[in-house]
């Protein structure tokens, strides 16, 4: 991956000249500038770690590197030594401090899950309120490009299935800035599932995600686009894919409402209801295994609430292969969903 714009100076990144002068002038135009969803964690990072001086990032490769994808925290420690930089982060949070710690890989974060569940998501509970644990936990996660088995899982389901911990899953570049800030800012554990390849790609940025105040609200969806004939859920990645399928099936007269989640935990499920009430079928889309996953619970939730009553067929989910991730390219490609695949899902859904 390319090096983010910006040089570094004893942990701090310094605007790179001309950089911010120009989403000003875009702004200026009327033109919203395209900023990448790298170069918007590090904006959330720069601003937050000057607005409060608690906050500190800890993590590999993350100062002389930048981090190991370009997205900074501290550097020198080898993937063996998760759990020990994750106890060490735990521990600041629970003396005052405002952590934010990075994995390489969120498939690392299991090396340090007991830290991540039992000592930072359980402590706030088990000590009546007296011990808040304000920590982030962030880094990419799910399938990325030929890293095969041990480096491909979703662990939205795995995380999103404790008490204690917050869950957020960005797809865009304000969603990247606006949860970071907000997982932050919270005073309770934060999960922020980022995806590798989305990273260097870049999207529109308003001039209110600009601001240094601009935050995302923790467990607040967000509708990308409107429609009337099926709802379409999804996170992080696969919302893109869910834009893209809508666009196609528009052409076939087929409005579908896609609904980015942007939090796994607490999840909004009165908007998708109050999407499933209006188009009254339902599809959810995302990368990690069938069981158990984000869909399924969508669909619990859609099923045990007043909005049952307004499906006209069954919720569909597209997920990905219920098996180890393949390195292989071609085997890779049929292990995670496609627009094809969600385009299917709807065609069957509304019986077309």
């Amino acid at each position: 991956f390319p090096a983010p714009s910006g040089r570094v100076r004893a942990g701090r990144r310094l605007p790179s000249p001309g950089g911010v002068t120009a989403r000003r002038g875009l702004a200026r135009l009327g033109v919203a500038p395209q900023v990448t969803v790298r170069d918007a964690l590090n904006q959330a990072l720069d601003e937050e770690l000057e607005r409060d001086e608690r906050v500190f990032l800890l993590g590999e490769e993350v100062a002389q590197y930048d981090g190991a994808y370009k997205v900074r925290g501290l550097r020198g420690q080898e993937d063996h030594r998760h759990m020990g930089f994750t106890g060490i982060a735990v521990g600041a949070a629970m003396a005052g401090l405002r952590p934010v710690c990075e994995f390489m890989t969120f498939n690392f974060s299991m090396q340090a899950i007991d830290q991540v569940i039992n000592s930072a998501a359980k402590t706030c509970y088990m000590s009546a309120g007296a011990i808040p644990v304000p920590i982030v936990f962030r880094g990419p996660n799910g399938a990325s490009a030929g890293v095969a088995a041990q480096h491909s899982q979703c662990f939205a389901a795995w995380y999103g299935h404790c008490p204690g911990l917050k869950v957020v899953s960005p797809w865009s570049s304000e969603d990247a800035k606006g949860l970071l800030k907000a997982a932050i800012r919270d005073d309770n554990p934060v999960v922020m599932l980022e995806n590798e390849l989305l990273y260097g790609v870049p999207f529109e940025m308003s001039e209110q995600a600009q601001s240094k105040d601009f935050v995302v609200p923790i467990g607040k969806a967000k509708i990308e686009r409107e429609g009337t004939h099926v709802t379409l859920v999804s996170h992080s990645r696969p919302v893109g894919h869910c834009l893209e399928a809508a666009a196609v099936l528009a052409k076939e007269g087929v409005e579908c409402e896609v609904i980015n989640l942007r939090t796994i935990r607490p999840m909004d499920i009165e908007t998708v209801e109050a999407s499933v009430i209006k188009t009254n079928h339902l599809v959810t889309v995302e990368g990690g295994w069938p069981q158990f996953g984000v869909g399924a619970e969508i669909c619990a939730r859609i099923m045990e609430g007043s909005a049952f009553n307004y499906l006209d067929a069954p919720a569909v989910r597209v997920t990905g292969a219920d098996v180890p991730m393949p390195y292989a390219k071609i085997l890779e490609d049929n292990c995670i969903p496609q627009v094809k695949d969600i385009i299917f899902a709807v065609k069957k859904t509304l019986n077309i």
